[in-house]
């Protein structure tokens, strides 16, 4: 009895939660200037290219849709630190990984810290050519990529087809500016910092192609820029009992683990 009425409490809440934002949607909403959007945005993406040393903590949830069509998070946290052109540093830890990068602009290492396994792949060039390289050949994306590249409103935006400016939120007691972006395959959504420092403090994906509109999350905190950063060797320390392996051998790595995954599931 006490279970149903806990039960029937939850449900109440819920439904008034959607009846609640089923009436917000459907009223009239006035959004400000796509232009002061577009502005906002471009201001970021200066910001952000201009600077030459960065380093943040982050935390993503990733997403995915089971064939009982009930979406799951896959959370994890981590930090990194960038020096352009050609240094990045990148650790990340969740339930199912442990798991760190470090590209020193001649070489990318990887390391799963759990299982002892890593990789290591002669890369020069650039953090842009980088983050191409690690998503497109050994499907490793960094993230938040699209943030870390030296253009990130050319990448943004090249096929956005609609934009709003939705006002001002908070993100770990951050106040932004909040812009929402549409393209054909994806929504996005952003909160950029308001003041002298318009860094991302809160990115999200919505795939409206895949099954379940699963979503992809990063925040972003405890942002630090130009002399603030700290110094790294941009280097690994592997352990000597560390297994070498080719970048797809290496499970630790992968963004959603194998017991997710339709091979994985029992």
């Amino acid at each position: 009895m006490t279970e149903h009425y806990r039960c029937g409490r939850f449900m109440q809440s819920v439904n008034a939660w959607v009846v609640a934002l089923a009436a917000a949607l459907t009223g009239t909403v006035a959004y400000a200037n796509e232009a002061d959007a577009k502005r906002l945005l471009q201001a970021m993406s200066d910001y952000l290219a201009a600077q030459k040393a960065i380093s943040f903590d982050f935390d993503t949830n990733l997403e995915i849709v089971s064939t009982e069509q009930q979406k799951i998070g896959l959370a994890n946290s981590g930090t990194l630190t960038l020096n352009r052109p050609d240094k990045l540093h990148v650790t990340r830890k969740g339930g199912f990984a442990n798991m760190e990068i470090a590209y020193d602009g001649k070489t990318v290492m990887l390391l799963g810290k759990n299982t002892k396994m890593y990789t290591q792949v002669e890369a020069p060039g650039t953090i842009d050519q980088l983050v191409d390289v690690l998503r497109d050949k050994y499907h490793r994306p960094v993230p938040g990529a699209d943030l870390l590249i030296s253009n990130p409103y050319q990448e943004l935006m090249s096929e956005v087809k609609d934009v709003k400016d939705l006002g001002s939120g908070a993100i770990h007691g951050v106040e932004c500016d909040h812009l929402a972006f549409r393209t054909t395959e994806v929504d996005w959504q952003i909160w950029i910092a308001q003041g002298p420092h318009p860094y991302p403090c809160r990115y999200v994906i919505t795939s409206k192609k895949v099954n379940g509109w699963p979503q992809y999350n990063v925040d972003i905190w405890a942002w630090k820029a130009g002399a603030e950063v700290a110094s790294d060797s941009f280097k690994l320390e592997i352990p000597a009992d560390a297994k070498k392996l080719t970048p797809d051998e290496v499970r630790e790595l992968d963004d959603i683990p194998t017991l997710f995954t339709a091979k994985g599931a029992k």
